[in-house]
This record gives structure tokens, C-alpha cells and sequence, in this order.
């Protein structure tokens, strides 16, 4: 199904998330990882992965992509079924904002802290928050390797003031301490193939990856076109026509 069902449409209008379950199939599952595991792992020593770190040191892996070519990366984040599920939630023509992949090594794998992408999307020059993510689980994301956390509900609060700290972008603190005693907290386990679509106001976190177990995602974002940025403050989120592919068009990508 290429669109939302109408109990995915209701959860994201209250709950700001829902978690469509064997969003990919294993074979696509595997395809993608195994290739993702063979070239980024080869390139994490280069200046085209960035390590985003945290408090206590560790560091996530993170690729970003400005543009989505014909690879297997930016054909998945081409693909219909992300797009046209994005199209019916956000109610607008959209365009892919970004992809990028976030890469948690066994006991390396560092923490975000509390965050709303808006947060930050609103500072690159978007407006309004039309936008969403699907976050796919390569692996099995569970608590014991720092899987996607939320606030259930959150994302009614609008945007909140974000500061920088350690690195990161983070809701400031006496409005996250409000946030955490009213919403409830929320551990999103997930199996390979799973897809996490959230708003972009939806309050998230993860913890560091203290297990044995690799814990990567494949994120995709997408924008309405009326809300692309009014100012090039990134390479990345600048409207280009999203040309949409058949579903798993990525596995036939070298």
C-alpha cells in the first residue's frame, strides 16, 4: 500500500509518529544494507562521513547526501513508496529535502540528545513545518543499541527554542523538561525493513549503541515545494523536482 491507511493518518495526527512494519522486504532489506555496509564503511575514514559526537565521546557515523542520483541511495529515497506516503501526510507536492544514513558501530555508536528537526530546518530558511521523515531500520533497533526514541504526542507543541551544545542542536532545557513530564516516553523497537514516519516537530532522541549488535538507519525527508527555503543557508534542502521510481527500482542500482 502506497498511502497511509486511514489508523497510520489518525496516529499521525495525534501521535506526531507510527511505525509501518516490513516497510521493505528482507531481499531489499539485505540489498541495501550489504551495499550501504560495503561502500560506507570503506569510505569512513574519508571527509565524506562525518562522525557527530557526543557528551561522553562516542561518535555517530553520518553520510548526507546533497542530491539524489541514481545509486542505490538516491533511488530508495526516489522511490514511490516513500513518496507518495509523504505526499498524503504532509497534503502538499512535495520534494526530497535530504537522505543521509546513520551509521551506530557496536559500542561505539554515540547518543542524540532531545531534538525537533524543525528545530533546525526552520534556521535553513523553511517556513512552515510541512515536512516529515521516514527512518529505516537496516538492523534490528532495540534499547540495548540506542534505538529511536519520541515523545508521543509532542510534535502539537510547535517549535521550540533549540540550543547548541556539545555539537548538536538541542531543545533548550527548561521547555524539554515540561515536554518530558507531559508526553509520554516512548522506546521505538524495530525489525529490519521497518519504517519509522514522523513529524518534524516530533520531539526524538536515541541513546549511545553499548551492545555488540551495529544499529544503521536509511533517513529520508521530505518538504512541501511552497515551503522550500527562501535562503541557500545548506547545500542540501534547495528544491529540486523529485523524480519518482517504481518500487525497489534501487535493488537493479549498482
Amino acid at each position: 500500500m502506497l498511502v497511509p491507511s486511514k489508523e497510520e493518518m489518525r496516529a499521525y495526527e495525534v501521535d506526531g509518529y507510527f511505525v509501518r512494519k516490513n516497510f521493505l522486504s528482507e531481499p531489499e532489506v539485505v540489498d541495501f544494507r550489504d551495499h550501504a555496509r560495503r561502500q560506507l564503511e570503506d569510505e569512513a575514514n574519508s571527509s565524506t562521513v562525518m562522525e557527530k559526537g557526543d557528551k561522553s565521546g562516542k561518535k555517530t557515523l553520518l553520510k548526507l547526501w546533497n542530491h539524489a542520483g541514481d545509486d542505490k541511495f538516491g533511488m530508495l529515497a526516489r522511490d514511490e513508496r516513500l513518496a507518495r506516503m509523504s505526499e498524503a501526510l504532509i497534503g502538499e507536492e512535495i520534494y526530497l529535502y535530504s537522505h543521509k544514513m546513520t551509521m551506530k558501530q557496536p559500542r561505539e555508536g554515540g547518543a542524540w540528545e532531545w531534538h525537533q528537526d524543525f528545530g533546525y530546518w526552520y534556521n535553513n530558511g523553511c517556513l512552515s513545518p510541512e515536512m516529515l521523515s521516514i527512518w529505516i531500520a537496516l538492523d534490528l533497533s532495540n534499547k540495548a543499541n540506542g534505538c529511536l526514541q519520541v515523545l508521543k504526542g509532542s510534535h502539537i507543541l510547535g517549535r521550540l527554542d533549540h540550543v547548541r551544545e556539545n555539537g548538536q542542536t538541542n531543545v533548550d532545557k527548561p521547555y524539554l523538561d515540561a515536554a518530558t513530564e507531559r508526553f509520554e516516553h516512548v522506546y521505538v523497537d524495530m525489525n529490519p525493513g521497518d519504517a519509522l514516519v514522523f513529524h518534524s516537530n516530533l520531539l526524538h532522541r536515541s541513546d549511545a549503541n553499548n551492545s555488540d549488535t551495529y544499529r544503521w538507519g536509511y533517513i529520508c525527508s521530505y518538504n512541501a515545494v511552497h515551503n522550500a527555503p527562501f535562503t541557500r543557508a545548506r547545500e542540501y534542502g534547495n528544491y529540486e523536482e523529485l523524480k519518482i521510481v517504481p518500487a525497489g527500482s534501487f535493488m537493479a542500482a549498482g
